[in-house]
């Protein structure tokens, strides 16, 4: 590993170099173990500890095939996947490995008895397999997290309807929580040249769902005057779409749960926010029943804040404590778009004023190749900025996965891989000073002692 992390630290190496560096036989990777599945049996979510089942593994070097690239990884990141993954909720991702696995005799090396996970990365290529020409050993890249086979007609319209669609590091293996990762080559996208390692895999994931979920023809198509609702307005995900919204003309009404995350959408430019703790809306009376009343205190609360406007656009990512209330103050002929389920899967609305009002209802699941890459051009060009607020190295990646699933971060989570330390991979200094205080946003904001709070 040496000789790799020498070669990209130092500023004379060319794509020859890399070409001929010696690969190691296994490298260190954050896994989970397949015989660990039923560790946590009848515990709550919430007292699911990563700490016990993520794992810093020696692995062995997986083979290289077509189409697919090497990484030395720099930097990641943590995910909610990551988070799922770890305490084996909704399900054990060793049966995704499985599945992929019983697709080819190349797919069986990913279903082996420990999975190593990751959705992000900053790095290096290393290799690249045969009928690979846009990328050579060298180049500076982050991935993007959509893994499919595009045998199916399906996927060429949307690579999201693929078939065989899969997010790399959750349903697939050799994901970027580890020194090295194995990827598509399509996965591979240029890396932003004013970040830092840390800075620039901090965005993939999240950046390229919030994109299709809120900004692309796929999601919500988003315009300029839109009222856009978004749940977790300071979290890894909403911080993403409150960027959008402002850079879209659009006006964010971000929900958060202390003043201290208010403060945050304030510093990135947002003005109308509900800080739903202090203003005490509880959307449940009882796990059985929801309070319309408190849908409909909330509704005038956004019109306070409008100018007498519901909104455009729901951005809804927590789920069940919160769908019927979105489904409740969309305007007439409004979208409630929809990825994950933070607060639970199963969700309930009255569907009156879905249909009555004439509602849309989208689902939306990370982005396409070329929203992907739009998303991470937005990214490259100082115009959507990363959110990264704290970085652990990889052997305390448990504890940076804890924080997440107890939602004592803010924005995003960061992890260095083969990166000695942060600051490192700047390429363009000047872009970067442009930008600098919206790069280090929620750095600063962390350092003030932000208190945890459930944010959603």
């Amino acid at each position: 590993m040496k000789e790799i992390l020498d070669a990209i630290l130092s500023s004379d190496s060319t794509s020859a170099d890399f070409a001929h560096v010696k690969l190691p036989e296994s490298y260190r990777a954050v896994t989970l173990h397949k015989d660990e599945e039923q560790m946590f049996a009848g515990l709550d979510s919430r007292d699911k500890d990563p700490r016990k089942s993520l794992h810093l593994d020696e692995v062995p070097l997986p083979e290289l095939g077509p189409g697919e690239a090497l990484v030395a990884v720099m930097a990641s990141a943590v995910n909610y996947n990551t988070v799922w993954s770890s305490i084996f909720e909704p399900v054990s991702t060793f049966g995704f490995l499985e599945r992929y696995g019983r697709l080819s005799p190349l797919t069986k090396r990913h279903d082996l008895p420990y999975h190593v996970l990751g959705s992000d990365l900053a790095g290096v290529v290393l290799r690249t397999g045969a009928g690979v020409n846009a990328w050579k050993p060298g180049d500076e890249v982050v991935a993007h997290c959509l893994s499919v086979e595009l045998e199916s007609s399906d996927g060429h319209n949307d690579t999201m309807m693929d078939p065989e669609q899969r997010i790399w590091g959750f349903e697939t293996n050799f994901g970027g929580l580890a020194q090295l990762a194995l990827v598509k080559t399509n996965q591979l996208m240029p890396k932003p040249a004013h970040l830092t390692w840390e800075e620039a895999a901090s965005p993939g994931l999240v950046n390229s769902t919030a994109y299709r979920q809120l900004v692309s023809r796929n999601g919500a198509g988003m315009k300029q005057g839109d009222n856009v609702l978004i749940w977790g307005a300071s979290g890894g995900l909403g911080s993403y779409a409150t960027q959008y919204a402002l850079a879209g003309g659009a006006t964010p009404i971000c929900v958060v749960s202390s003043p201290q995350k208010a403060e945050i959408c304030r510093a990135m430019g947002a003005e109308a926010i509900i800080d739903r703790s202090a203003e005490g809306y509880r959307f449940w009376k009882d796990e059985q029943h929801q309070d319309p009343r408190e849908w409909k205190r909330f509704g005038g609360r956004i019109r306070e804040l409008t100018g007498g406007e519901d909104v455009d656009i729901v951005f809804e990512h927590p789920g069940r404590e919160t769908f019927g209330a979105s489904v409740y103050v969309t305007r007439k002929g409004g979208t409630i778009v929809t990825c994950a389920s933070t607060s639970g899967y199963m969700h309930q609305y009255d569907n009156r004023y879905l249909w009555m009002s004439l509602k849309r209802i989208v689902g939306s699941h990370f982005a396409n190749y070329r929203e992907a890459w739009e998303a991470n051009r937005l990214v490259a060009k100082g115009r959507i900025h990363p959110t990264l607020s704290k970085v652990y190295p990889l052997e305390q990646t448990g504890q940076a996965s804890l924080d997440v699933h107890r939602n004592k971060h803010q924005g995003k989570v960061g992890v260095l891989c083969l990166a000695p330390e942060e600051g490192l991979g700047v390429r363009d200094a000047e872009l970067r000073a442009r930008h600098l205080p919206a790069i280090n946003l929620f750095r600063e904001l962390d350092e003030r002692s932000i208190q945890p709070s459930r944010d959603i």
